[in-house]
């Protein structure tokens, strides 16, 4: 059983979280996942009270836990006077009927538990409609379910043939309300690329992790603005992007929303338009809560999401967060496993600068060193040149004027149709 209840607590929703371990989870990780389930369920609004592990090799098909096992947690809600279970699995809808019919209680699965955190943490439109897609999209294949109840009426009028009716209708309107949405974010998806469009002269570095990485903390102490920052899970939803001024180069930093284990597929798919900040970004800010027992796992979470959103294979700067919380020893043997990573702090401000090293080092593998004889005539061209590049020296000769600066390869693309043509030796011709 979970530690007393606070008297704070009492009114919220109590819920006992199950999960199983076997050959391919040990009863460590499974206790760890239950953990993560139990900070779920408190970001929900619910009380976790206690949690069950059952050992199988696989789920039961009709119970996911066995029937002894089941009727052991229908006497467990009874005695605790639990409200709702909450698994740490996808359950399928016979799973889920089976489950309640035992219990008499509410069922959820991990998908509907984040749908329904995502549900309520969504504040903009963008959000509330990708949000309400997935919901959808979860529900559709689970309407049977949702009408037992027109088994037990009695006859009578307008009660003849309702179920299997009533579910085609809803399927039907759900369909129709799925093509609307899709619609609405294909519209949300042109508005953003014409957006990126506009930024696309400057360097664009995404920050990415497991939900409650840090890395909202991280981007209000680089850039100090109030980007919403919370110690709970999916505090953020919304991609959020600021400017940011180092030494020798302005970027632009995006937050986005968080990932986690078994994030359900279709909040994936519905949140694509939202997670192009992270496909279209020039470098990744990979933030680990390096306090974690769980970070190696973390990671391989984060690098198989990427994989499923097609943004790998771009250079990423491996960030350790929250280092103040571990021991000199802990972070010394992290730094052996990890020596290309940077150790920080967010909320301690710990080497940020180091940092901000590290990105600047980073983008200069995008520059190229250059000298050009360039007619004064062409001022438009020595003006970008000046604004956009790292001018190391400059000569008039005549009417022409010498330059020799580094520049980016997104700018130099662009000094080029300034120029109109530049020949191999770098003379304007």
């Amino acid at each position: 059983m979970l530690d007393d209840v606070k008297n704070s607590d009492l009114e919220k929703e109590r819920v006992a979280l199950v999960g199983l371990y076997g050959p391919e989870t040990t009863r460590f990780q499974a206790e760890e996942y239950l953990d993560e389930l139990a900070l779920l369920a408190d970001t929900a609004g619910a009380t976790p009270v206690e949690k069950i592990l059952q050992n199988k090799t696989h789920p039961d098909p009709s119970t996911y836990i066995g029937k002894g096992k089941l009727h052991e947690l229908k006497r467990i809600m009874e005695d605790q006077h639990i409200d709702a279970v909450i698994f740490d699995d996808d359950l399928s809808p016979t799973q889920l009927r089976n489950i309640e019919k035992v219990t008499d209680g509410k069922v959820l699965d991990r998908s509907a538990l984040i749908l329904d955190i995502f549900a309520a943490r969504a504040k903009t439109s963008a959000a509330k409609t990708q949000v309400e897609l997935a919901q959808l999209e979860y529900l559709l294949p689970r309407l049977t379910r949702y009408w037992t109840h027109l088994s037990r009426q009695t006859g009578g009028i307008g009660t003849k043939g309702p179920g299997e009716t009533q579910i085609e209708t809803d399927r039907r309107l759900i369909g129709r309300r799925i093509s609307v949405l899709k619609d609405k974010l294909e519209k949300l998806s042109k508005q953003r690329t014409t957006q990126r469009k506009g930024r696309e002269d400057m360097t664009r570095i995404s920050l990415v992790g497991y939900t409650n990485a840090g890395k909202s903390t991280l981007m209000n102490a680089l850039t100090e603005t109030g980007v919403f920052a919370e110690d709970r899970l999916f505090a953020t939803l919304d991609s959020t992007v600021r400017r940011h001024e180092m030494e020798n180069h302005s970027v632009l930093l995006s937050d986005t929303v968080g990932f986690i284990r078994k994030l359900p597929h279709n909040l994936v798919e519905s949140f694509k338009s939202t997670l192009d900040e992270v496909r279209e970004a020039d470098i990744l800010l990979h933030v680990v809560d390096a306090s974690s027992k769980m970070a190696h796992e973390y990671i391989e979470v984060v690098e198989d999401t990427l994989e499923d959103i097609n943004a790998t294979n771009k250079r990423t700067i491996l960030v350790f967060n929250k280092v103040d919380k571990m021991d000199a020893d802990q972070v010394s043997d992290m730094k052996r496993e990890y020596p290309d990573a940077v150790f920080v702090s967010a909320e301690q401000r710990i080497g940020l600068k180091q940092l901000e090293n590290s990105i600047e080092e980073m983008i200069e593998l995008d520059y190229s060193q250059h000298t050009m004889q360039i007619p004064v005539s062409k001022y438009k061209a020595v003006a970008f040149i000046h604004e956009n590049a790292n001018v190391e020296k400059e000569a008039y000769k005549g009417t022409d004027v010498e330059l020799t600066f580094s520049i980016n390869k997104k700018d130099f693309k662009q000094l080029s149709h300034l120029l109109d043509t530049i020949g191999a030796n770098g003379e304007v011709v």
